[in-house]
């Protein structure tokens, strides 16, 4: 086809749905900081399996946090967020296009995909240069209403890390919030507030993690809003409150974004994932994603 990626959307309203839009602006270090302090103090050391990976554990004695050992672990987390943004925005941009397309393969035609009664896919964004995700929704959305997946989608509350997934069931549920991103409204076209996964009443089976960096341990480098890891912890609590099984949770990930095992530097706070699923393919890690694939 002469170098030209065809892309096949059963709606054609997402054809339209995920056109580049306004980057996000980065939440500050400030928020950062007041995000991922708890109330017993971390402490940083060394991973005695990978000496050069760099971790934040929780002191026992419950002293004030150093601001200079939180602020190494930001430091280097902000260089290397520097350092795969570069290497994303030189991607060729038929290379992006063939792995969004082999990223997406993947996941729709996988059993864990395939067996999942209800997902969490994140809505991509080509401003952000993120894995493309259109193919996997209108895979959703596309299905006969009786077979059809609960599909719950990310909606940013504020600036504090908070974020709501909510149940859509068209494309036309979403909106142009702040900066351009489309996220769900919180009413329905018949003015009924839309169901939020924190408050359904069957478990989530599946979510598409995004993400700047990844490494085969399953480390995950956000981009700094904290939004994912603050809603991952209150989910899998609310899972162990009422005994669901967990969630498996999948990362989307170009080949230049995965990078190192122990090059991305990681706290307690910091949610990894199940597994990667990048143009080589599902990359299981946990013993969950291990299952998943027998």
């Amino acid at each position: 086809m002469g170098g030209i990626a065809i892309h096949f959307y059963p709606n054609p309203k997402l054809q339209t749905m995920f056109l580049p839009r306004k980057a996000t602006h980065l939440v500050c270090k400030a928020k950062e900081v007041a995000h991922i302090i708890p109330s017993t103090s971390p402490t940083i050391r060394c991973s005695a399996a990978n000496p050069s990976r760099t971790m934040v554990t929780m002191n026992k004695d419950g002293n004030g946090v150093d601001p200079h050992e939180l602020e190494h672990i930001f430091q280097q987390k902000r260089s290397l967020r520097s350092k795969v943004r570069k290497a994303l925005k030189t991607m060729d941009p038929f290379q992006r296009s063939q792995e969004d397309d082999a990223i997406q393969n993947t996941v729709v035609e996988s059993s864990w995909f395939k067996a999942s009664k209800s997902v969490c896919p994140y809505i991509s964004s080509p401003a952000l240069l993120e894995v493309d995700t259109s193919r996997i929704i209108s895979e959703v959305l596309s299905s006969p209403a009786k077979e059809r997946k609960k599909l719950y989608v990310p909606r940013v509350e504020d600036r504090n890390s908070n974020m709501k997934m909510l149940m859509i069931s068209s494309v036309d549920d979403l909106i142009e919030k702040s900066m351009n991103i489309l996220e769900p409204a919180l009413l329905d076209s018949d003015g009924i507030q839309r169901e939020d996964v924190m408050q359904a009443s069957d478990p989530v089976d599946l979510f598409i993690l995004p993400g700047l960096a990844f490494d085969k341990s399953g480390s995950r480098l956000g981009r700094s809003g904290g939004y994912y890891d603050l809603f991952l912890k209150n989910y899998q609590e609310l899972t162990k409150m009422k005994r669901w099984k967990q969630p498996l949770l999948v990362a989307l990930s170009y080949s230049v974004q995965i990078i190192e095992e122990g090059a991305i530097p990681v706290t307690p706070f910091d949610i990894p994932v199940d597994a990667l699923v990048s143009p080589a393919g599902f990359i299981p890690i946990s013993a969950a994603a291990l299952r998943r694939c027998e």
